[in-house]
């Protein structure tokens, strides 16, 4: 209770006054003090989406308050490290500028690189030795979003050579692969369904970054326009005193049309 009476609880720029709050939360807080890495872990990816939606929608008001979130998820998670001698928020920060400097040669050092391609190419290959990694993939987390899982893995190969330079040559193996699952579709081996459904999307991701695409950011842009247009459709039924359930396909179909022209 010492520490927390000599802190004046009000906020300011410190990065130190952060990390005070946050320890005396941690000694202080019934929730905050029953916590565990793995209790706030699921919570720290829901900030991380709340931030995207914020530089999706351009709202920069709040996007500060939800990079906030991520640093205090940073701290938190720095806090309890510290509690067992793990590692403190000072290793945090030294490792992320030791990673920079070793990262960036062309900056830091006497290594040339005058253009992004190079300086991303040359980060891989660091990357690697310094973890001693076998394979680049090892480098992706097996439980990123799929779409953005497929998007890694096919950076990560094409790093090192192996990709096709350009998207018309992807989309030869898109037309195989699209083949392929309409041949099974009718099969009723639903095994076999995923599996080509799987290779579709991997090879309509492919097409897509060679094009300059992220699939993740086109199909999150693409999931926000329906929610937009279906809720219009929605609201325009709402005003006519029926539901969705209580009109026809035709009747919706025309409201989305009057959404499309209207919302874009």
């Amino acid at each position: 209770m010492s520490d927390n009476k000599r802190f004046t609880a009000e906020p300011s720029k410190s990065f130190d006054d952060l990390i005070r709050v946050m320890h005396i939360l941690r000694n202080e807080c019934p929730w905050d003090k029953k916590q565990t890495h793995e209790s706030i872990r699921d919570l720290m990816v829901e900030e991380v989406y709340e931030a995207i939606e914020a530089i999706d929608t351009g709202d920069m008001e709040e996007l500060k308050k939800e990079l906030g979130d991520i640093l205090l998820h940073v701290v938190f998670h720095a806090e309890m490290a510290d509690e067992t001698k793990s590692f403190d928020i000072g290793d945090v920060i030294y490792a992320i500028q030791e990673k920079l400097i070793s990262r960036h040669p062309h900056v830091f050092g006497d290594t040339e690189a005058n253009d992004a391609e190079i300086v991303k190419q040359n980060w891989e290959k660091l990357k690697q030795r310094e973890k001693g990694r076998k394979s680049v993939l090892q480098g992706v987390p097996a439980n990123l979003p799929g779409l953005l899982r497929a998007q890694r893995m096919q950076e990560k190969a094409g790093a090192v050579g192996f990709d096709w330079k350009t998207w018309p040559e992807a989309w030869k193996k898109l037309d195989e692969e699209l083949g392929e699952f309409k041949t099974v579709l009718d099969s009723g081996n639903e095994e076999e369904k995923l599996k080509e459904f799987g290779d579709v999307i991997f090879s309509m991701v492919n097409v897509g970054r060679l094009a300059g695409i992220d699939s993740e950011n086109a199909l999150r842009t693409t999931n926000n326009k329906f929610r937009d247009r279906f809720t219009y459709v929605e609201q325009q039924l709402a005003k006519q005193g029926r539901s969705t359930s209580e009109s026809t396909l035709e009747e919706m179909d025309r409201l989305w049309d009057e959404a499309k022209v209207k919302l874009g």
